[in-house]
């Protein structure tokens, strides 16, 4: 997963191009995914407690440190580090927002600018002392300071009075952060924010005892989950044991079946598939963090044993082709590049249906609210007619230079080709691309190839950042630089909402952001992830994309 940057004062977004990179196997995965299903394989095993789960994973670090991690509610944090709220993920069900160490998902004022918070009764953390508001506090705190960067920090722009404040660690706290007392915490925000008990799921909400050492942190934090970071063997392995002061009393989202959990860290992505297609000795009660490679799908396909152990998601992040409305100014003409598109072209050259799934709606599957709608279905006959006598002259089609963006991006020049708009591909490195298209004026382009997969499960996730006027250039991802004060003032208007209010609106605001074409959703990623025999409850929703680790067990 590709965690993208943003500067301090924009709220902190995760955005990324999930998957394989498009091969000459694409065609090979388009044959053999043609009539392939969605699977989510749960394991015929019974879930028992006990015995240890390994999770084979790419990466070289994990950051134990909330203030430093973009970690999903449901993955490697979550294990040792609870927050305030939590995302209740069920195998086939919307995601939905749940208490944590709270008792609720927050009270909110009349005038939507305040939340309270009461925790739990019994909460202790690993170093035996009991969980407070204050250490909560301190963890919020702590993501002002310079020196602890690259958490999701959408709090950071919501609370009021942070102008200035660089963290707890000079002796100065923030005033719209209280806690009344040892139980209660309460948030005063700039404007009102029905998504706020999302927020308060994020990574930066999980307590920390103060007097932390902020260099050090990382490999040695306080567990409020039922793990603690009992190893930690640099880019080889962590190894988590259980947090005997964790209790399942007060902690109704985790099942903590494994006794251990080891990272094992910087491995081959194609040698760990290997590995688990082999299913043998420890493996067997292993899982791949890492979504399995296009050459390793063709060949887990073919064989029985492999696919039973095969998840993949019915849909997943977004793809989207982004028009860049500053340049292609006139409507029908961006009318007509929907129209033109061949979605399923992107899709083949994406792995067929095992690779993607066709998008029509900017709001992601799996989002509560979301509604299916199709503006513009491919049609090359519709496209040409908005042509005619239309000068639009050549286009340039800036792209991050990875092989699935490449792919997605020849897919969508030979579709414009067929109608007779001329477009030059432009492939970059990612983080030129980053400056290209979220930085400037953007001159640089007339379209790019985006991706997006929102960091918690609200429609304001997926519309907000890629589509609000706010967010056009500093870091902002509204790459086609689409400014609409109506469309400004609906998202405005259902943000404000709480989460079931606006759940109606949500959709209403992306069908009407579609009339206008800033951009034209190509596919919805489709995520796959192996696991051994020995391994229950595994399975992958469209939303979050990535296996629910809090709830995966092993045959002991």
């Amino acid at each position: 997963m590709f965690d993208s940057t943003h500067p301090s004062n924009a709220l902190s977004r995760r955005g990324f191009l999930a998957g394989t990179g498009a091969t000459a196997l694409t065609l090979a995965l388009a044959a053999c995914g043609a009539n392939e299903r969605s699977s989510s394989s749960a394991g015929s095993a019974t879930p028992t407690k006990g015995g240890t789960l390994t999770i084979l994973q790419s990466a070289t670090d994990i950051n134990w440190d909330p203030v430093k991690s973009q970690s999903m509610a449901v993955t490697s944090l979550a294990l040792v580090h609870r927050r305030l709220t939590t995302w209740r993920i069920v195998n086939g069900q919307e995601a939905a927002v749940v208490p944590d160490l709270a008792t609720d998902t927050g009270k909110v004022s009349a005038d939507g600018l305040t939340w309270t918070y009461v925790l739990r009764d019994g909460l202790v953390a690993e170093d035996g002392s009991a969980i407070t508001s204050t250490q909560i506090k301190h963890g919020i705190e702590r993501t002002f300071a310079d020196s602890l960067s690259g958490g999701l920090g959408y709090h950071k722009a919501l609370l009021a009075g942070t102008k200035g404040y660089t963290g707890p660690y000079q002796g100065k706290h923030l005033t719209s952060v209280e806690t009344p007392d040892a139980r209660t915490i309460v948030f005063h925000l700039t404007k009102p924010y029905g998504d706020w008990p999302w927020i308060a799921s994020t990574p930066a909400f999980a307590p920390v005892p103060a007097g932390d050492n902020p260099a050090s942190y990382t490999r040695k934090p306080v567990a409020s989950g039922p793990y603690r970071v009992a190893e930690y063997k640099q880019g080889v392995e962590v190894t988590l044991k259980r947090n005997p002061t964790w209790s399942s009393s007060v902690d109704k989202v985790r099942t903590a079946l494994p006794e251990t959990i080891v990272f094992s860290l910087g491995q081959d992505e194609s040698v760990a598939s290997q590995r688990l297609i082999a299913d043998s000795g420890a493996d067997r009660n292993a899982f791949g963090a890492d979504r399995v490679a296009a050459a390793q799908l063709a060949q887990v396909t073919g064989n029985p044993s492999a696919k039973a152990r095969l998840a993949t998601a019915s849909a997943g992040p977004l793809n989207y082709l982004a028009i860049n409305v500053e340049r292609v100014t006139d409507l029908d003409v961006r009318r007509a590049i929907a129209y033109a598109v061949d979605k399923k072209a992107v899709q083949t050259a994406l792995g067929g249906t095992l690779g993607a799934a066709v998008a029509t709606t900017y709001i992601t599957p799996g989002i509560p609210g979301r509604q299916v709608y199709d503006l513009f279905p491919s049609s090359t006959s519709r496209a040409e007619q908005l042509l005619k006598g239309k000068k639009v002259g050549k286009l340039v089609l800036l792209t991050p230079n990875d092989e699935a963006s490449v792919a997605i991006s020849q897919a969508v020049q030979q579709s414009l080709q067929k109608v007779g708009v001329t477009v030059t591909i432009s492939p970059v490195e990612s983080d030129t691309w980053t400056e290209r298209a979220t930085q400037g004026n953007g001159s640089g382009y007339d379209l790019t190839i985006g991706s997006w997969n929102p960091d918690y499960p609200s429609a304001n996730a997926n519309l907000q950042p890629l589509f609000a006027s706010s967010e056009i250039g500093s870091g902002g991802y509204n790459v086609s630089r689409y400014r609409n004060s109506e469309v400004d003032a609906l998202l405005a208007e259902a943000a404000a909402l709480s989460v079931e209010q606006a759940k109606s609106k949500w959709p209403v605001i992306d069908k009407r952001i579609a009339q206008d074409v800033p951009a034209v959703p190509l596919v919805y990623r489709r995520n796959s992830f192996l696991h051994g025999s020995g391994v229950t409850n595994f399975f992958v929703n469209p939303f979050p994309s990535d296996p629910n680790y809090l709830t995966v067990g092993v045959t002991a």
